[in-house]
């Protein structure tokens, strides 16, 4: 018994092995990572799109201002990630330059699909070549163009579109929550109020106001826009 525990054991040491039961385990640990990590929301609306996430600091010296969960790709594109925050640093900076490739290129800002397809064949390929280990977050990336589009990019290099998801830490009761009270005509304050009741609902006494991050795109300016406390207390 103790040959054949060694034996599997080594399946995991490599992101390009296949286990006998054909599971690459490295992905797997990946995905679980990412369940532990913070809560982000995010929806297409009628009238844009948003994104909430939860820094979830527990030093009450570190500067809450300081702390960027929901970051801009390009004007009309932003992003959040829930897993290893470094990882999506870098996933984020790297969508950075290839939307502003793109508009250097074609004159024209890049669409949320390319994007997204973009950050996925990174991904994807970080499971391929040995010597590297499998990104170990998931993103959310939220953008308007000719529509509101909302995807979510797991460590396996696959994407989906949603309508509205969550991911990270307590993503599954977000979830069943936001399947019951998530309507296509919902618009963007409705959007957050719905989110942060979410928040709220699953957090309980931990939650506070103060360690969300808020970034809304609206289909008007096409522009990106992080809101304040103060933005987030009037909405609520």
């Amino acid at each position: 018994m103790e040959s054949m525990q060694h034996q599997m054991m080594g399946y995991d040491r490599t992101s390009t092995m296949f286990s006998p039961d054909g599971r690459l385990l490295q992905v797997e640990y990946a995905k679980k990572t990412v369940r532990q990590g913070t809560t982000a929301i995010g929806m297409a609306c009628k009238d844009g799109v948003l994104l909430i996430a939860d820094k979830r600091f527990s030093d009450p010296l570190v500067i809450s201002d300081s702390i960027e969960k929901v970051s801009p790709i390009d004007d009309h594109i932003q992003a959040t990630g829930s897993g290893i925050l470094s990882d999506a640093r870098i996933l984020i900076d790297y969508a950075r330059t290839f939307a502003q490739k793109h508009r250097v290129t074609y004159d024209s800002p890049v669409d949320v699909l390319s994007v997204v397809k973009s950050l996925c064949d990174i991904k994807q390929s970080y499971t391929q070549f040995g010597g590297a280990r499998p990104f170990g977050v998931s993103l959310l990336v939220a953008g308007v163009n000719d529509s509101n589009d909302l995807y979510v990019t797991d460590p396996t290099g696959i994407f989906f579109q949603y309508k509205a998801t969550a991911i990270g830490e307590m993503e599954d009761e977000i979830k069943d929550i936001l399947n019951k009270e998530y309507k296509d005509s919902i618009d963007l304050n409705s959007g957050i109020k719905l989110g942060l009741k979410a928040m709220r609902k699953v957090q309980g006494k931990n939650f506070d106001i103060t360690r969300l991050d808020v970034g809304v795109i609206n289909n008007t300016d096409m522009k990106f826009r992080k809101l304040s406390v103060s933005d987030l207390n009037k909405i609520k």
